[in-house]
């Protein structure tokens, strides 16, 4: 069976298709859209071009990732029919790896035409033009084949809860020295420094504890989530958390660790499973493992070489010239090739396994950039080992299947690593979709994405709009030029009623795409509710109780009941219909239902045609022929 990719123009509007399909798929399953596949899978090759053209010869030129060699793989004639000749070839995957069960390659085809040599030029590993030079080639990641991330996500939403400004619960916390309290949780203003950067103590806390999230259990649960996402909650000195103290204890302010314990509990018995943040590329240098401040009973790295702990870190020049992420100097780096301090975290009884072990739903790794393959695979190998179940999704800004940092190439989603990563190239390109109404940028990503990574990472992508390192996203869609206003000004900065207004419409309509396009939607606290904020801290204000936008808040519990009702999101294909200019749709299947999706972000009224009688799940307008889309607004249809 041979499927179409997607046409493309190529010089003298000519078209030329080219053709994938994996036999090994139900005898020959459209792949069309895919460029990940199984290393046991078996790939055809296709390439149909019109006579006129003068092509005399068609090529697969493919070369594997960090090899200066390549193949050119000549494609044998297959047949001529109404002046188009095909050409094609099949690929072996396994065969492709060699002795390796995974790998990336790059791919182009080329084509002769006399003395003239021409090459495809993809922008969006689909869709091609052709070019006199060699320039953007087709990514093909090879996974293994025993690759399967956890099935239970795909058909909820995680909600990412910053512990200290969600809600203050009745229950039992412990205070630190040098802990500061601010009893404003309406009015109250982050603690910030003078630009960006600054060094602050980070010791004025709201009050948030897991109480108080156990207490909003069933709030959350109505917004249709199946996992919340805490961002870090053990014992560390600052109120963000990410300058651990203490791995082996939740945090006293946030309850400890009975709060949690009991926060697994209640939050299970509503179908609702924790994922905690692991960020184990570095400490607090206020820690029982640094111990800079002599605050922890024993001896720390940096109190003597003769510390267990000694190991465990980079000391250029002992004690205070030491190794630190991003030179904070509160932060001092881990070292992993230690195997202590790895197998502290990734061992069989490590800090990974052990919290599975106590009932967590899995873990979102921090800046895993940072962190070793070696110390991936292992820590994927030991949570694992407890619960197949188990999530692990990686907090990467950037395209993850071929993503290259500190001069190496990642392999992060080739089966021995990461379930999941968090979604941003998706983000930027809704924002960018929303406020400008960039319809072929939104159309690339999405592709881009779908054909980068495999299936079962596609259905569980953490789609995000707003997380605790982004601006409040409902500040963002306001425009109001945040990014280059002071802190001064940000601390007290909100939207006046006109732009307040228009980013409310936007963020429905940015939210839309957010929770219908593959992957699992992410929702940060609070901008359910319509909470502004501008950069960190200000992105981090205390939840709005009781005076929340309930326009947004209904909005959003609608977004949430689709979802679990629609067995189209949870792994359903993704397909692009059509785009253009403030406009996007696309359409979700799964056996033989159909969702069309259709987004209209400028601000002109757009209709289409589509056959038979819709009904618009937002609203449950009825839609018989044509759809008319308002400005700023989108639709969810399902035939009837």
């Amino acid at each position: 069976m041979l499927i179409r990719l997607h046409e493309s123009t190529c010089p003298g509007d000519l078209v030329i298709k080219k053709l994938l399909c994996s036999p090994d798929r139900s005898g020959g399953k459209d792949v069309s859209r895919l460029g990940a596949f199984r290393v046991s899978e078996k790939l055809a090759f296709r390439v149909i071009i019109p006579r006129r053209l003068g092509i005399s010869r068609a090529v697969l030129r493919i070369q594997k990732d960090g090899s200066f060699s390549r193949e050119d793989i000549l494609l044998e004639f297959c047949e001529s029919h109404l002046g188009l000749d095909t050409y094609g070839t099949e690929i072996l995957l396994r065969v492709l790896c060699g002795c390796e069960e995974d790998g990336l390659f790059f791919y182009e085809l080329l084509f002769i035409r006399g003395e003239e040599l021409l090459y495809t030029d993809t922008q969006n590993n689909v869709d091609f033009r052709l070019s006199p030079c060699s320039k953007g080639r087709f990514r093909l990641l090879v996974y293994r084949d025993d690759f399967r991330t956890p099935g239970w996500l795909g058909s909820k939403i995680i909600y990412h809860i910053f512990v200290d400004r969600f809600r203050r619960g009745k229950g039992s916390i412990s205070l630190r020295a040098g802990v500061v309290i601010d009893e404003d949780w309406e009015r109250g203003v982050p603690q910030y420094g003078e630009r960006p950067g600054d060094d602050l103590e980070n010791n004025v806390f709201f009050g948030g504890n897991l109480w108080g999230v156990i207490e909003k259990l069933d709030y959350i649960a109505s917004l249709g989530a199946g996992a919340i996402y805490l961002c870090s909650i053990f014992e560390a000195y600052s109120n963000h958390k990410y300058d651990t103290g203490d791995y082996e204890k939740v945090d006293g302010l946030f309850g400890g660790d009975e709060a949690l314990d009991k926060l697994i509990e209640e939050a299970g018995a509503r179908g609702i499973k924790i994922i905690l943040d692991g960020v184990f590329n570095h400490t607090g240098d206020d820690s029982r493992y640094f111990n800079k401040y002599g605050r922890y009973p024993g001896t720390g790295a940096y109190q003597s070489k003769s510390s267990p702990y000694y190991g465990w870190y980079y000391f250029n020049n002992y004690p205070d010239d030491y190794r630190c992420w991003w030179d904070i100097r509160r932060l001092p780096k881990l070292n992993h090739e230690n195997d202590i301090c790895r197998s502290y975290f990734a061992g069989q009884e490590g800090i990974g396994a052990k919290y599975v072990r106590r009932g967590v739903g899995g873990w979102r790794l921090d800046v895993p950039d940072e962190l070793s393959d070696g110390f991936l695979e292992d820590f994927r190998r030991s949570v694992k080992s407890v619960s197949e179940d188990a999530v692990i999704i990686g907090e990467v800004w950037e395209n993850a299947a071929d993503k290259i940092s500190y001069g190496r190439r990642r392999k992060y989603l080739r089966g021995l690593q990461l379930d999941s990563v968090m979604n941003y190239p998706i983000r930027n390109a809704i924002i960018d979709f929303t406020l400008y109404s960039d319809g072929k940028m939104l159309y690339n990503i999405l592709t881009d994405i779908y054909s980068s990574y495999p299936p079962c990472v596609c259905n569980i992508l953490m789609n995000l709009l707003g997380t605790h390192d982004t601006e409040r996203i409902l500040t963002v869609l306001g425009d109001a030029g945040t990014d280059s206003m002071k802190n001064e000004k940000l601390a007290t900065f909100r939207l006046d009623s006109e732009k307040y207004e228009l980013a409310v419409r936007r963020l429905m309509l940015a939210s839309t795409l957010q929770y219908t396009v593959y992957g699992t939607p992410s929702l940060f606290y609070g901008d359910e509710a319509g909470l502004e904020g501008g950069r960190d801290p200000f992105c981090r204000m205390p939840y709005p109780w009781g005076r929340e936008n309930t326009e947004l808040l209904t909005h959003y519990r609608r977004l949430g009941e689709i979802r679990t009702r629609g067995r189209v999101f949870d792994g359903g294909d993704f397909e692009v219909l059509g785009y253009g200019e403030g406009f996007i749709a696309y359409e979700r299947t799964r056996g033989g239902e159909r969702v069309v999706v259709a987004a209209n972000s400028s601000d002109s009224e757009l209709s289409f045609r589509l056959f038979g009688r819709q009904v618009d799940l937002l609203t449950g307008r009825e839609h018989c022929g044509r759809v008319t889309l308002e400005p700023i607004s989108a639709v969810i249809l399902k035939e009837i």
